[in-house]
């Protein structure tokens, strides 16, 4: 059976992009592979072994083109207004908290962030489906 084991995403910023994932979820550095041409920095959540890859191609000097095809990487919070709150006091400009209803119920709340090369990433409410 397949297990997911990374996401992965490029970056025009190695130092920014690594500053947003630290400060705003708390992703740690599992590894960091430099190559003459490029780096490959595996993040890592100490609660899950799922990697987020950064792509840092070093001769890169125009941000990336995301596309309509990408969508969004998510996370669960135990309380997603105080993640809120702690977002705009960092300075991280999350979007506006969101109630999702299904069938006149909540079925999730959730608020979304871009970091620094616009990969939106959804920040979801523990509970529910997302447990």
């Amino acid at each position: 059976m397949a297990k997911p084991v990374h996401s992965m995403i490029r970056v025009l910023d190695e130092a920014k992009a690594l500053d947003f994932y630290q400060r705003a979820f708390g992703l740690e550095i599992a590894d960091n592979l430099r190559f003459p041409d490029f780096a490959l920095i595996y993040l890592r959540h100490p609660s899950s072994p799922f990697e987020v890859e950064l792509t840092v191609n070093f001769d890169r000097k125009e941000p990336y083109t995301l596309g309509d095809g990408y969508g969004h990487l998510a996370v669960i919070v135990d309380d997603v207004d105080a993640e809120h709150a702690r977002f705009e006091k960092e300075k991280l400009s999350p979007g506006p908290l969101r109630d999702f209803k299904h069938d006149g119920k909540t079925l999730a709340r959730f608020f979304f962030v871009s970091d620094p090369d616009g990969y939106k990433i959804e920040v979801i409410q523990r509970g529910g489906r997302f447990g």
